[in-house]
């Protein structure tokens, strides 16, 4: 049984939160599918890691164009994953494990199939008329502004009933809501509220930072590159990344709506919020403003660790530059998710590395100040999937490709037993998309035959941290090495623990800071540097912990 975090009421704080993607998991009706029904299936799984908490990705009424993220019904389940009896069967069983429940609020944008556009498109003086961003062409037919898609071409849509413009920040079947509205904001959290009555523990808000556009609708000035731009949230291949996004999303009013959200949220014991912030250069400022003084968001996400960069001095750098930006609010990690390339293959320079880069992640993930987010399938360290065009499902890939492959490659199905077809997902003739050879190798039960696989040492790793609350919430200082070196402690109610990781791929020496004693090494899962006199020694990718 997973143990919480913390007291009841922040149970948020530390956490160790799995993410499932329902339609990858696991199928349980044969159409190719994963289901409800196949996540209560698979809970003991995931129990069975030591995790807080799931976050579901979309499992609402939806036409499926942005798999799920394009919401019809925000209070029904689309009939491909099953039931709202099947929500509940899965979350009591969840509950019965000790493990919380968070579900993913797409709430930015909604489908163009959702009553609410269908009403807000009929005419100009309907009651819902408003509700989505609406706009007069120019003199010349063209688009009111220059904001772009990130999914490509520009963020504008022309509808031919109002004879307006529409804005979509993702696909045109993917209309903006008007949060200007208070109707609109009083909408959205009813629905919230039916879910919140229903029993969730809290919500993963995706794209937090969209839900306002400026009322003037001005252009966005060109974006000048700059050292930040590791920060940005879109490939390189698409022109979204040209503009400077100073109008089209963040802004000022998002914050009153989440004092609205948290005050909804307050009404209940012990739920919780992570936003998800994709604000280029700016996120860490964006967050800083949405989780200060406990009255908005709990935690938020940025895209600062879901990069191809796996180095001291960016790990370091990430983790300072949060801890300067937000003095009072807090952070989620996390190395993967649904819309990133899996880090095992980002990080990873060979095969023969992905094993050994899979279990230092986790370790160094583990080890880090904040709630910790895993992705389906990375504790069994898997890579991205290589597929062919014609195998693509994702709308973004298949408009980018061959430059950006889009994010399939990380949604394939979750290999279960290698013996069977497809892994173990579906008994269907063929899934959603295919299981690779080297995705199906990994599988569970030959993880679980295994002592030394990938799948152990995570089980070992955040049983680590469950044994030792300053990796929960206490304090974290960086130590300044000369080395590509991450080294900082950990410290709480008079334990403070040393980390010292070598992400090189070359043998290195920590000579201990001055005052610095080591009082008793500890047996980190799955590493093994030596303590000498005063120094400590490690192999290429290797990782050492110690009482100080």
């Amino acid at each position: 049984m997973a143990l919480q975090a913390g007291g009841s009421a922040d149970w948020w704080r530390g956490a160790v939160i799995y993410q499932v993607y329902p339609r990858s998991f696991q199928d349980t009706n044969s159409d190719g599918l994963g289901d409800l029904r196949g996540i209560t299936r698979r809970l003991p799984h995931i129990a069975s890691l030591g995790v807080d908490a799931i976050w579901l990705s979309p499992f609402f009424k939806s036409p499926m164009a942005d798999m799920g993220y394009d919401v019809s019904d925000y209070c029904d389940v689309d009939p491909i994953f099953g039931t709202l009896a099947d929500f509940d069967e899965m979350m009591a069983e969840a509950h019965r494990l000790g493990i919380k429940v968070v579900i993913d609020q797409v709430i930015s944008h909604t489908s163009d199939r959702h009553p609410w556009f269908v009403e807000s498109r009929s005419s100009r003086t309907n009651s819902k008329a408003d509700w989505y961003v609406w706009a007069d062409p120019k003199p010349d037919g063209t688009a009111p502004n220059n904001w772009l898609s990130i999914f490509g071409g520009p963020g504008w849509e022309w509808d031919g009933v109002r004879r307006q413009y529409y804005q979509h920040n993702f696909l045109t079947s993917q209309p903006d809501l008007n949060f200007h509205s208070t109707a609109v904001q009083d909408a959205v959290l009813e629905t919230v509220r039916f879910w919140l009555d229903r029993g969730v523990d809290g919500f993963r808000l995706d794209t937090v930072n969209y839900y306002f556009c400026d009322k003037q609708l001005r252009s966005n000035p060109p974006h000048e590159p700059d050292e930040d731009d590791a920060g940005l949230d879109a490939p390189d291949t698409n022109p979204y990344g040209m503009q400077n996004h100073l109008y089209d999303k963040t802004q000022p009013e998002n914050v009153d709506f989440l004092k609205r959200f948290r005050a909804l949220l307050d009404q209940y014991e012990d739920r919780t919020t992570v936003g998800e912030v994709g604000d280029g250069a700016r996120s860490l400022k964006t967050v800083g403003a949405y989780t200060s003084g406990g009255d908005k968001l709990h935690m938020c996400y940025t895209f600062d660790l879901l990069g191809p960069d796996f180095t001291a001095v960016h790990i370091r750098g990430c983790v300072e530059a949060f801890q300067k930006a937000v003095t009072d609010g807090w952070v989620c990690w996390a190395f993967s998710n649904h819309d990133v390339m899996r880090h095992v293959s980002r990080f990873a320079r060979t095969e023969e590395e992905r094993p050994v880069i899979a279990m230092l992640a986790i370790s160094v993930l583990a080890a880090l100040r904040g709630s910790i987010c895993l992705y389906q399938g990375e504790e069994l360290g898997l890579p991205e999937a290589e597929l062919a065009f014609e195998d693509l499902r994702d709308p973004y890939g298949i408009r980018f490709w061959p430059a950006f492959k889009g994010r399939d490659g990380c949604r394939t199905p979750m290999p279960w037993e290698a013996g069977k077809a497809h892994a173990g997902f579906t008994s269907a003739e063929k899934s959603w998309l295919p299981v690779p050879y080297e995705q199906a190798a990994l599988s569970v039960d030959m993880q679980e035959a295994s002592d030394g696989s990938v799948l152990h040492h995570y089980r070992r790793t955040l049983a680590f941290r469950r044994s030792h609350p300053a990796l929960i919430d206490g304090d974290m200082t960086f130590i300044g090495t000369n080395q590509d070196l991450l080294a900082f402690t950990r410290e709480k109610d008079g334990e403070k623990l040393l980390f010292v990781f070598n992400l090189t791929r070359e043998p290195a020496e920590f000579h201990l800071p001055d005052g610095v004693v080591l009082e008793e090494p500890l047996e980190m899962p799955g590493f093994g540097a030596m303590a000498g006199v005063g120094s400590v020694k490690l192999a290429a990718l290797d990782g050492f912990c110690a009482r100080v």
